[in-house]
């Protein structure tokens, strides 16, 4: 009985404390599934609240954007600054709809700042959202707010249009390219965007120059200049790039944060202006003559198209169909402006790269000599900051022609430089440019709005 008895005692105080080791598991469980519902409502609420703030973020964003492209239109800051509120609320709306997620939503007027040229835009919103689990550690709503800034950079322009007489081949193109051209300036800000225009052919003239460092243009003007292009003579780039240079680097002494030259042909260059080194004297030249549309060094200088043509009819006896009856060498260097900011040894014409040049006056010279300068003025740009953006308008850029048969479109790519450009050309270390291709007159304006986004794009 003994030995029975302390059996069944040591067997009661072994079920008893199974039974409370029983009892501490089930607390622990029970703790533990609190404590899980817990991890799991909180990972719900907060992965809504991650869905609410990408949500924000991204309808914050579209508004300072939307609001920076509006800010360009309006007569006065006024009616800029309005136009900037509502398309930011408009985009906003668009972009995070009523009720998202069961959240209320509130975006705080945006602001418009202007200073001198720069336009800075703030937009801010804020979200609650009601939770599911959170509620069960005293959280009732969960807050979330989002804010994003755009900053419209001050802009220095230089539309560049090409009006050489090829450009007239086809009647259904000039009144494109005026409508195009016209279009595209309206998408910048004549109160604090400063524009230049200019177009050349064998000469250069700049239609409306910048007005010193006085910020905005004159719409009216440059519509008046473009609607009165004529299209006529050979193909002088370069020209036109030394004038938009010029133009950002003597007219304007406080240059803007962007500055950005827009350079639309239908052709490579095929002739340049220089101060040939030997002139014949019968034709009443002298060596030191700059060679221009009228033989008179006051207009915008022109330049050689081939052997056989010069672009220039000189008067009887000097007219000759053979230029180098004319101008016996070309000149070592480009010269035909002496300038503080592109010294004439800037841009060599007698070369080996990235085209062969020698001095003697031939067509397959005066053609290489003048894309190689061409390329050179668009590099000065480039080196300085500024972004260069191309056109090329018509099938013949993608036609072989000039004296290596290239093909027109790489030489307006390496002006850009552009990423597709030839690996000779492209530079990453400079700025990056654009280039769009417009087979057909209805091409041009896509093409001039895919530029002036792009501009507004960096502008920002």
């Amino acid at each position: 009985m003994m030995k029975t008895t302390g059996y069944s005692g040591r067997r009661s105080s072994s079920r008893n404390s199974k039974y409370r080791q029983r009892g501490a598991v089930s607390i622990i469980v029970a703790a533990s599934i609190v404590l899980l519902i817990g991890i799991l409502g909180l990972a719900v609420d907060a992965g809504m609240g991650y869905m609410v703030k990408a949500k924000l973020d991204a309808a914050t964003d579209a508004a300072a954007i939307a609001a920076g492209e509006a800010v360009t239109t309006g007569s006065n800051q006024a009616t800029q600054s309005a136009n900037a509120v509502t398309a930011a609320q408009t985009f906003f709306a668009a972009n995070y709809p009523k009720g998202y997620l069961g959240t209320t939503v509130t975006m705080n007027t945006p602001s418009v700042a202007f200073n001198q040229g720069t336009i800075t835009i703030d937009t801010a919103a804020q979200a609650t959202l009601p939770v599911s689990f959170m509620h069960l550690f005293g959280f009732n709503l969960l807050n979330v707010a989002s804010s994003s800034q755009t900053v419209r950079k001050d802009l220095d322009l230089v539309l560049i249009i090409d009006t050489t007489g090829s450009m007239a081949t086809d009647s259904a193109v000039p009144p494109a390219v005026r409508s195009a051209a016209i279009t595209f300036l309206q998408q910048f800000d004549p109160l604090t965007d400063r524009v230049s225009l200019i177009h050349f052919a064998y000469g250069t003239v700049v239609d409306q120059p910048f007005n010193g460092n006085a910020r905005g243009f004159d719409m009216a003007a440059m519509t008046k200049s473009i609607n009165a292009l004529n299209f006529a003579g050979s193909t002088n780039s370069e020209e036109a790039y030394w004038n938009a240079l010029n133009q950002l680097n003597t007219v304007i002494t406080q240059p803007s944060s962007l500055r950005v030259i827009v350079f639309f042909s239908d052709g490579a260059p095929n002739s340049f202006a220089s101060i040939f080194p030997t002139i014949n004297k019968t034709c009443g030249l002298t060596a030191g003559t700059v060679i221009t549309p009228d033989k008179k060094t006051p207009l915008p200088p022109s330049g050689l198209y081939a052997d056989n043509i010069e672009s220039q009819a000189l008067p009887s006896p000097c007219y000759s169909s053979n230029a180098s009856n004319v101008i016996t060498a070309l000149p070592t260097w480009y010269n035909a402006h002496n300038t503080s900011w592109l010294n004439n040894q800037t841009i060599p014409v007698i070369t080996n790269t990235p085209r062969v040049v020698t001095s003697t006056v031939n067509y397959a010279n005066v053609n290489n000599a003048a894309r190689n300068i061409a390329e050179g003025m668009a590099n000065v740009a480039r080196n300085e900051g500024t972004y260069v953006y191309a056109i090329g308008r018509g099938s013949e850029l993608l036609q072989p022609e000039g004296a290596n048969n290239e093909i027109g479109q790489n030489v307006l790519k390496c002006m850009a430089n552009t990423t597709d450009s030839l690996s000779r050309c492209y530079n990453p270390k400079q700025p990056v440019g654009v280039y769009c291709s417009a087979l057909t007159p209805s091409d041009m304006t896509p093409c001039f709005s895919k530029l002036a986004s792009e501009i507004l794009r960096i502008a920002k």
